[in-house]
């Protein structure tokens, strides 16, 4: 079942994503990224990229907002209905493999909103990670 998203949350999703893009900490590559994430109840969380001289322990905007979705009291049965991603190079960005995976992990039904080639685009997680999986 495909989750609607009106035009009004989509709009917002991707305006909370820019504003959180803000507080990225990005000193090494100078990559801003923020994330906005539409719960299936309704609740807006944001993340933004935290960058770290071991690049390996950086952390994406997406897994960030999904974190804090499971604090702010979303816990074990937060969904997420959509995602948006917002970047401030204004380049295609869609979420990196590891954040789809995650993404999916809370919403195989998920629409995923993010600047590509031509603009904005709105896809689902499973037409962005066709083969995902659950244990």
């Amino acid at each position: 079942m495909i989750n609607e998203l009106s035009k009004s949350e989509r709009q917002q999703l991707i305006a909370v994503a820019t504003q959180a893009m803000d507080s990225a900490y990005a000193p090494y590559s100078q990559f801003r990224v923020g994330a906005a994430l539409l719960t299936a109840t309704g609740k807006i969380f944001s993340g933004c990229n935290i960058e770290n001289a071991s690049y390996g322990l950086s952390m994406c905007a997406e897994r960030n907002a999904i974190a804090n979705a499971i604090i702010g009291n979303e816990s074990d049965t937060m969904r997420i209905k959509a995602i948006a991603v917002a970047n401030s190079q204004s380049v295609s960005c869609s979420p990196c493999g590891a954040c789809r995976q995650v993404i999916w992990e809370f919403g195989q039904d998920a629409q995923v909103i993010f600047l590509g080639s031509q603009g904005w685009h709105t896809l689902t997680i499973k037409e962005l990670l066709p083969e995902g999986f659950s244990l």
